[in-house]
């Protein structure tokens, strides 16, 4: 389960994220992202019925990619709020290869640690 204080929940949050954050997408899921000024960064997961009908099918996805960013918390970076959204194709995914497009969103975002340029 992810940590409390990583759960992004007031709806007034998200609805700000949506406005003026920017965005990540891919096939599977998108993501969108917003700097906060906090020492950690929150997260919450968008399910719509379009993915699935079945609400035991959402909540499955969605905690699958929550799992995926508790197990990634220590390499992300701190100071941003960020909701995924999943897509209608995540239904005909396995539960492996949802983590997998949540991890290489999380890849092309400021949250994923760049490396570092070797110096000339």
């Amino acid at each position: 389960m992810l940590p409390q204080a990583h759960r992004l929940r007031h709806e007034k949050d998200i609805k700000t994220l949506f406005a003026k954050g920017k965005g990540v997408f891919d096939v599977v899921c998108g993501m969108k992202y917003r700097r906060n000024d906090l020492p950690v960064s929150r997260f919450a997961v968008v399910v719509g019925s379009k993915v699935s009908k079945s609400a035991v099918k959402r909540n499955v996805i969605r905690r699958k990619i929550r799992e995926t960013v508790r197990e990634l918390l220590p390499r992300l970076a701190p100071g941003y709020d960020v909701v995924f959204l999943v897509r209608p194709d995540a239904a005909k995914k396995t539960q492996t290869a949802i983590g997998e497009h949540a991890l290489q969103t999380l890849k092309r975002s400021p949250l994923w640690p760049r490396a570092a340029s070797p110096s000339s």
